[in-house]
């Protein structure tokens, strides 16, 4: 593998700062680049390593920090900072670290792949909704799914992976998103992991479900190669 550099970063976000880790390999090359969009606890360590297995793969990995600083260990913590999180500037959020990865002269193609986890899962929707700038999606065990006028905007190619066993995701609503993802012409697979609970890629919880999280990152990785590069 080789080696990254990682670093803490600012960039501008509709007339605000917005901050992220981002994740590069240590080298003078151009690499394709990678949005990573945290799950409900925040910008933790684990979204951190993420980014930065994205990077010794060869891609330019930003995490943006939805949270501002902060981040939960415990469920309710996290809860609060879900209601408590600006969904329209998050969404702000996002769109300027689009900009800021395409405008890193590291960053080559400047269309990106974009992955994120259950909150993130959605986001990662509505980012690939809300521009064609992501040319590939994975969003693993979103909850909220966008409507079908929504969905029809989305470009990118997207592998979209649910637990089977996800007490929060019923899987009669995993159909119907794979319905709706079928009717309007989306170039989308939608993988079920039977056993799996929700959160099965988070190797630092009781959740985490390892054959399952290895065959849903090499299906991600797969995509981005191929999309991306």
């Amino acid at each position: 593998m080789p080696d990254i550099t990682t670093a803490s970063v600012e960039y501008p976000a509709n007339g605000i700062s917005g901050t992220g880790h981002l994740a590069r390999p240590d080298d003078a090359a151009t690499h394709p680049g990678v949005i990573v969009i945290q799950e409900w606890w925040g910008l933790d360590a684990h979204i951190k390593s993420i980014a930065d297995r994205f990077a010794r793969e060869g891609f330019v990995a930003l995490a943006p920090d939805l949270y501002r600083g902060q981040f939960a260990t415990e469920p309710d913590e996290a809860r609060k900072l879900v209601l408590n999180m600006n969904r329209e500037q998050a969404q702000k959020d996002l769109v300027g670290a689009v900009k800021y990865l395409q405008a890193l002269p590291q960053v080559a193609p400047k269309r990106l792949g974009c992955i994120g986890f259950c909150m993130g899962g959605s986001l990662t929707l509505a980012l690939a909704a809300a521009t064609p700038d992501i040319a590939a999606a994975a969003p693993f065990y979103a909850g909220f799914q966008p409507p079908a006028e929504e969905l029809a905007k989305i470009e990118a190619e997207m592998f979209c992976a649910f637990g089977g066993d996800d007490a929060g995701i019923p899987l009669d609503n995993v159909r119907k998103f794979e319905a709706a993802l079928k009717s309007s012409n989306r170039n989308a697979t939608v993988k079920v992991y039977d056993g799996a609970p929700h959160s099965f890629f988070n190797d630092t919880r009781d959740s985490y479900r390892p054959d399952a999280a290895k065959d849903a990152w090499e299906h991600s990785l797969a995509l981005f190669q191929r999309v991306l590069t």
